[in-house]
């Protein structure tokens, strides 16, 4: 094989490009990577990695002013948000330093440039010293995705920011504007409400969270409005009015245009995949609102071309991407992965409280024509969460009425972040309700909430 030649390359080392040249090399494959940035992507660098960091400072801060609950005292409380951005950022040149150290302990070829697909098993790889052309039979798209902007609704930096700007925050907001209340516009809401900033987020849609179960958004609305944030759902803001040291939002609620003046603007309106200027349409790859289409195993209908993660189809979040990487490493070296099942894929907001969920919402498990049985467990019925002071939150179950399958879970309240793997264990086991009524949980523990759940559905729940 020709140096330059290789079994798999991959392009994007995001969590879904360097977890397929990872499994790739274990599997013996020749395989080389290509980044044009960071290693680790957006994930470990801009994204899923250094909001949690910021949001665990301004959630030990929050429990810093309940100390007096705890029989504590802690006089003074303050923070200095460079210092918060500061571990935030070390944290990301951890992760991002490992995963360099990563691509070498597996001995995968790492091309720093801006790689574009000419031929079919051609990558180029703009570097600093150069072109480098590189040749596979199997290339794996990894490219991941950037915010969607809105025409007038740009970011500068200054006053109107993406998350990235949002990391490293240029001022403290005093008086913040959301745009979308998706898991990233919540989380940026969550952390900058926490720190004091009056905040306001606007939604198109009818409800916060949108992708969520209708309860858990109400839930969650509720608990974010007692926190002194202000939503406005099925609005939508027209335009911004920008001056030195503000911006007037043109907000328009139930046909009326209101204008409300902020000094900064965070927007989080979804995302664009990152498959322009690549040579895909000449290729023949066909792409949707931006996104390659793929079937279930991520193959694009080019021959011997992948796509994995958030430059195809959602849901856009890091362990599906990841978990496709695998999959298609595996069938590159001639295996028999199982396809990657979106239904099965959990969303995690790491907001005050904290939502989790795996599986059908109530609603759409209703829609797909199943007969539902559904449980709820409050937080307040549980001693592990009075104990911690964590009393405010709910885990739903949804199961079919016929067969005891369970459809999906809903959380929200504290650590359901982590709580949620139970259930998403459970329906990759396939089990049913009668399998998670006989397993002992643990106890005191937040996950016996789980079990209370299941019984509840099935009139069996203990605690209320």
């Amino acid at each position: 094989m020709a140096s330059n030649s290789y079994d798999m390359i991959v392009i994007g080392a995001g969590p879904g490009g360097y977890v397929a040249a990872i499994r790739g090399a274990q599997l013996g494959l020749k395989v080389a990577i290509v980044e044009r940035e960071h290693m680790g992507g957006i994930c470990l660098n801009w994204g899923c990695i250094p909001t949690k960091a910021m949001l665990r400072s301004s959630e030990v801060f929050h429990l810093m002013h309940r100390a007096k609950e705890f029989g504590l005292s802690a006089e003074g409380i303050g923070y200095d948000l460079d210092a918060v951005v500061k571990r935030s950022r070390g944290v990301a040149k951890q992760l991002s330093g490992g995963v360099a150290h990563l691509m070498k302990k597996n001995k995968i070829t790492v091309v720093m440039g801006e790689a574009t697909l000419p031929a079919k098993g051609k990558v180029s790889v703009k570097t600093d010293k150069g072109t480098e052309e590189l040749t596979s039979k199997n290339i794996v798209l990894a490219t991941g995705a950037r915010a969607r902007e809105l025409p007038g609704l740009e970011a500068d930096g200054e006053r109107v920011w993406t998350y990235k700007h949002a990391l490293v925050p240029p001022h403290m907001p005093k008086k913040l504007l959301v745009i979308g209340s998706g898991a990233i516009g919540i989380e940026f809401a969550s952390f900058y409400n926490t720190l004091g900033a009056d905040t306001t987020v606007v939604e198109v849609m009818d409800r916060i969270l949108p992708v969520e179960d209708a309860e858990i958004s109400a839930f969650a609305k509720k608990s974010f409005e007692k926190q002194k944030m202000k939503i406005k759902v099925k609005a939508m803001v027209k335009k911004l009015d920008r001056a030195k040291d503000k911006v007037t939002a043109h907000i328009e609620v139930d046909g009326k245009v209101e204008k409300h003046e902020f000094d900064t603007v965070i927007s989080a309106v979804g995302i664009v995949a990152n498959t322009e200027g690549l040579g895909l349409e000449k290729l023949g790859a066909k792409i949707e609102k931006s996104f390659v289409v793929t079937d279930e195993f991520c193959r694009s209908g080019v021959e011997g071309l992948f796509v994995i993660g958030d430059a195809t189809n959602g849901p856009w979040l890091a362990h599906k991407a990841s978990h496709e990487g695998v999959m298609v490493a595996e069938l590159i070296a001639g295996g028999h992965p199982h396809a990657v099942d979106p239904d099965s894929i959990a969303g995690c907001t790491y907001c005050q409280p904290q939502v989790a969920s795996v599986g059908l919402t109530e609603a759409q498990a209703k829609e797909k024509g199943h007969k539902v049985k559904v449980g709820r467990f409050p937080f307040i019925g549980n001693g592990k969460a009075i104990a911690m002071g964590e009393a405010e939150g709910m885990i739903k179950t949804v199961f079919d009425e016929k067969t005891g399958e369970l459809l999906g879970a809903h959380m929200i309240g504290a650590e359901v972040t982590e709580l949620i793997q139970g259930y998403v264990v459970g329906r990759q086991l396939e089990t049913t309700e009668e399998d998670l009524m006989q397993a002992v949980f643990p106890h005191p523990t937040l996950s016996e909430m789980m079990h209370e759940s299941v019984l509840d559905a099935y009139d069996r729940v203990i605690h209320i």
